[in-house]
This record gives structure tokens, C-alpha cells and sequence, in this order.
């Protein structure tokens, strides 16, 4: 509140009880929006990119912050045609539910790490594990996938295990093996000074088409 504008109020004859009747519902309006944040600040923040229906989900939660962005089928498809693979086996991978992760430790003092076979895909009948990209390594060499297409992939990857020094970050590819259009939560863990913490991303969807909506 601007304390001139009460003044102003006075010159021009409002009533003190006015005046605090207004800076009290203000200062309601403040809080309104205070407890709002901080309740966001550790759930998930949902965002629809209005050009291409991409939609993303974000969380920040004791000093790491997690995004995962939809790619298309055809987005995954022709990132793996680009890097030498074949139709089928870029087909496969696109078939995958892809998304597009970024990892960052926001903390200030410590170093965070984790692993992502630690991390687990929740639906209402199952939760399992995600597919690494030492699963698709597998499956590209008994596909006759050539090697250096395998390099390609496998640079473009999230990475498996990570540490991160306060304010590093890391970004990479990153697949769920859901139908199209299917729904999940994420349980993410990272340790901290050996302990271990767990968070949430949640209401997440695998990009239904090429148009993702």
C-alpha cells in the first residue's frame, strides 16, 4: 500500500475505518497470492506452448528443479533418421512416450546426484522403471543399428547418474514405454549429503500425435 494514497484519502475526506478497511483487504490479497506460490512451488506447474500444443511439465522441490517437454512421435522419429538409424527401428523409438528431460540443482551450498534407474513411472495399475539408454543400447546392436548411430543416440540421452555441483545442470532424452496419449506421475529421487529425497511430477502425458493435443 502506498502510504501516500491514504494520505490523499484523508484530504479528501475518507474516513480512517475506510482506509484501514482497504489496506487490510490488500494485504488479504497478498497473502492470497503468498500461499498460492508456495503451494506451487512444490507441486507441478503444467504450460501448453500456444504455437504447437508441446506441453510441459515443471517442479522445483528442496533445491532441484525437473522438466519434462513432449516430443512428438514425429519429432523422435526423424531425430533418429537425422543420426543414421533405419525407419523401423526410429519407428520403434517414437512409439516410446519421449520426452525431453532437464535436471538443474538450484541449491546454494550442496552438491545433489541421483539415478535414474532409481526413478519409477506410477500409473493407476503399475509402477516400473524407466527405459534406460543402456536398455536401448541392447536393443540397437541386435537390431544391426551401426555404431556410429549408436554414439549419436546414446550422446543424446539424459544422463543415467549424475552429480551436480550447486547451480549445474543437464539435459537428454528420456523414455517411458507408455501408449499414446497415456498418463503417468513420476517418483524422482536425488540424494543430498547421503540422504535421499523424493519428489513428484505429476499428471504428465505422453504427446498423444504429431500435433501432441
Amino acid at each position: 500500500m502506498n502510504p501516500m494514497a491514504l494520505h490523499a484519502d484523508n484530504r479528501n475526506g475518507d474516513s480512517g475505518i475506510s482506509a484501514r478497511i482497504r489496506f487490510l483487504l490488500w494485504c488479504a490479497v497478498l497473502l492470497t497470492v503468498f500461499v498460492n506460490t508456495t503451494a506451487y512451488a512444490t507441486g507441478t506447474r503444467h504450460k501448453i506452448n500456444p504455437q504447437t500444443g508441446i506441453e510441459t511439465w515443471q517442479t522445483r522441490d528442496h533445491g532441484v528443479f525437473l522438466s519434462l517437454t513432449q516430443l512428438t512421435p514425429g519429432q523422435a522419429e526423424a531425430f533418429l533418421l537425422a543420426r543414421g538409424f533405419d525407419r523401423k527401428s526410429a519407428e520403434a523409438y517414437a512409439a516410446a512416450c519421449v520426452f525431453g528431460a532437464i535436471f538443474r540443482n538450484e541449491s546454494v551450498s550442496s552438491p545433489v546426484s541421483y539415478n535414474l534407474a532409481d526413478w519409477r513411472i506410477v500409473t493407476p495399475h503399475s509402477e516400473r522403471k524407466l527405459k534406460l539408454k543402456s536398455d536401448w543400447a541392447r536393443q540397437w546392436k541386435a537390431r544391426g543399428v551401426s555404431e556410429s548411430a549408436r554414439i549419436a543416440f546414446r550422446w543424446s540421452q539424459f544422463p543415467t547418474k549424475q552429480r551436480f555441483a550447486p547451480g549445474d545442470w543437464s539435459q537428454g532424452m528420456t523414455t517411458y514405454v507408455l501408449p499414446r496419449g497415456g498418463r503417468f506421475n513420476l517418483k524422482f529421487k536425488w540424494t543430498v549429503k547421503g540422504v535421499t529425497h523424493e519428489g513428484l511430477l505429476s499428471g504428465i502425458r505422453c504427446a498423444a500425435n504429431n500435433g501432441s493435443r
